[in-house]
């Protein structure tokens, strides 16, 4: 499966990686508001691509750092895509009850024993999101965020993200003060990302946004 990232162009975008797994045999499995995720032909592994995450690179660190408490997801390769996508091969996961899920998320609210290094990690990462990142958001205790790992172990996934609704809005209302906070590259592709679960954007919306983020790059050139 890392061949497969591995034969990604430099210039790959989203739509390019979506193809590529495509081809590979990976079929879809999910969509939310950022991403949409594909599994593996073989049903241990999915690919999760958005055309924008400004947090991706902190929740591929989280994984790879926190690897060791087994505690979060297994990443099996993680690629930043051009125009501020993002794209994370990790194992496949399961649903969890809420109780377990709230059970959890409990846990690292209050740093239990049990979570202790899990949680210094993912405050530590999470304070370099924040303090580095425009509309970082606080850490996500939505329940469906607690996962099981194909083995039968609870895992924390997608804790941290960025406030959408603001970071939007801003991008609405103020496109030159937007532009100077998030230069074009990390977000060419911003009004792609799927809004499955927050969605309908109408096309008339999105494309004045475009237009809005364009004059404020034309005026910053």
């Amino acid at each position: 499966m890392t061949a497969i990232v591995d034969s990604l162009p430099a210039d790959a975008t989203h739509h390019d990686a979506e193809r590529i797994f495509h081809d590979a045999g990976w079929t879809p499995c999910g969509e939310g508001d950022w991403a949409i995720a594909l599994r593996s032909p073989d049903g241990s592994a999915a690919v999760r691509i958005s055309p924008f995450d400004p947090v991706g690179p902190y929740t591929a660190a989280l994984y790879r750092e926190a690897a060791h408490t087994r505690q979060v997801p297994r990443l099996f390769a993680h690629r930043r895509l051009d125009g501020g996508g993002d794209l994370q091969v990790m194992e496949w996961l399961s649903e969890v009850d809420e109780q377990d899920a709230v059970a959890f998320h409990t846990a690292i609210a209050e740093r239990e024993p049990h979570v202790a290094e899990l949680v210094d990690i993912v405050r530590r990462i999470h304070a370099d999101a924040v303090r580095e990142l425009p509309w970082c958001g606080p850490l996500d205790q939505n329940p469906s965020n607690i996962m099981r790992g194909s083995d039968g172990r609870l895992v924390a996934c997608d804790l941290y993200y960025a406030d959408g609704p603001d970071l939007y809005a801003t991008a609405g209302s103020d496109p030159a003060g937007f532009a100077e906070r998030i230069p074009e590259p990390e977000r060419r592709y911003m009004t792609e990302i799927p809004l499955a679960c927050s969605g309908p954007w109408g096309a008339a919306s999105r494309e004045a946004m475009r237009d809005g983020l364009a004059a404020a790059d034309a005026a910053r050139a």
